[in-house]
């Protein structure tokens, strides 16, 4: 885990139970207690989904149900498609992929139609 974390504080933590799950196919690390979106910030994932139309790359914006950004799919047993990774909570083994991103929300195919977004006018999608 990075240094991103920080030493104290997270009651809801409990460090003394380490999980570790995946996310676009990398390891994450994080604690019992953990979201999602907190496992991946403190491992220094930033980018964690790209915009419907443009692809553009998508951060963690808020801490709980107001999040737009942070939309994840869970795979397995309990699949659940478009999951809040600020309220979703990790645990031990879950499969996290990112969504509107292929292969993953870092290297996305598609992220090249930005290049075209100042020829397209805006609209609804």
């Amino acid at each position: 885990m990075s240094a991103a974390r920080l030493a104290t504080g997270g009651s809801a933590i409990d460090r003394s139970r380490p999980i570790r799950f995946s996310f676009d196919g990398a390891s994450v690390d994080g604690f019992a207690g953990d979201t999602i979106a907190s496992a991946l910030l403190a491992n220094d994932i930033a980018v964690v989904g790209r915009s419907f139309k443009y692809h553009r790359p998508r951060g963690i914006w808020g801490a709980g149900v107001e999040e737009p950004n942070a939309l994840v799919d869970i795979g397995g047993p309990q699949a659940s498609p478009n999951t809040r990774a600020t309220t979703e909570p990790a645990r031990d083994g879950l499969v996290a992929k990112s969504v509107n991103a292929m292969p993953n929300a870092l290297s996305d195919r598609n992220a090249f139609l930005d290049r075209f977004a100042r020829f397209i006018p805006a609209a609804f999608y």
